[in-house]
């Protein structure tokens, strides 16, 4: 496991991680201005991508972390803060991911039928970036409790690493 690029005792992985996780929240940011300037092709793009990436990040990294640092220790650890906010993690972003998930395919298709679709979307979406934003801070926590604060970036090796296989 290489190490990672922000000074802490995270992995590459984890500081990747993070730093996409961080752009991903911008952009969902960036996709609610778009919504209220009446882009909505824009803002459904915007936000559609993100929830997609959302998800192979989670596939790639996410789970797999989980599954080895998490899973082994519930319910022995869950007392434990470390342990305890990785498993709140865990649920609330499963449910983040997937009502972010039913709103784009609810918004930008007609894949389902009209009984399990909503009407209300700004609801939902504003519901679904709360969740998202909650997940990020959760996130955050969790990487400095687990790894430190960064104690320095160099953003030149930060892109590069960032965006290196």
């Amino acid at each position: 496991m290489s190490k990672g690029f922000l000074g802490t005792a995270a992995s590459l992985a984890a500081d990747r991680t993070l730093v996409i996780e961080t752009a991903m929240g911008v952009a969902l940011l960036v996709g609610t201005v778009f919504a209220r300037r009446r882009q909505y092709r824009a803002h459904g793009w915007c936000q559609s991508a993100v929830v997609i990436l959302n998800l192979a990040v989670i596939a790639q990294f996410m789970v797999p972390s989980f599954r080895r640092q998490i899973a082994p220790e519930i319910p022995a650890s869950l007392g434990e803060m470390h342990y305890g906010i990785a498993a709140i993690h865990g649920v609330l972003g499963t449910v983040a991911e997937l009502l972010a998930l039913y709103v784009v395919v609810v918004a930008g298709t007609n894949l389902l039928p009209k009984r399990l679709r909503f009407s209300r979307y700004k609801r939902w979406m504003r519901l679904a970036l709360a969740l998202w934003w909650i997940e990020l801070l959760l996130g955050l926590a969790m990487y400095v409790q687990w790894y430190g604060l960064p104690r320095r970036i160099n953003i030149p090796r930060l892109l590069t690493m960032a965006v290196r296989p």
